[in-house]
């Protein structure tokens, strides 16, 4: 695991966004859950949510640190460690409603 991650960080954090529909990010260490309306993802630059509707994982490289994602894009925003926990906290009331 460690050498994994020291693989990643050697990697620089980017976002690539193509007419809102098609999304790449590098400097990506792991995706920490996602549906069709948003993903959670831990970047190397923090923890990053991406919002939209019919969103999909199109491709997960793990060595690399690259995710690409297809679907209409929202918006893309950093998070701090707090407001990650309150996220999950959020899905986990949504599943057991």
């Amino acid at each position: 695991m460690d050498k994994q991650e020291n693989n990643i960080n050697g990697y620089n954090h980017g976002i690539s966004l193509l007419e809102r529909k098609s999304l790449v990010i590098t400097g990506v260490k792991k995706i920490e859950n996602f549906d069709s309306e948003q993903f959670l993802l831990e970047t190397i630059m923090g923890f990053m949510v991406i919002k939209g509707n019919d969103l999909e994982l199109v491709k997960l490289d793990t060595l690399q640190g690259n995710v690409s994602i297809k679907g209409t894009i929202h918006s893309i925003q950093y998070t701090d460690e707090n407001a990650k926990k309150s996220k999950e906290d959020s899905i986990f009331n949504r599943l057991f409603k």
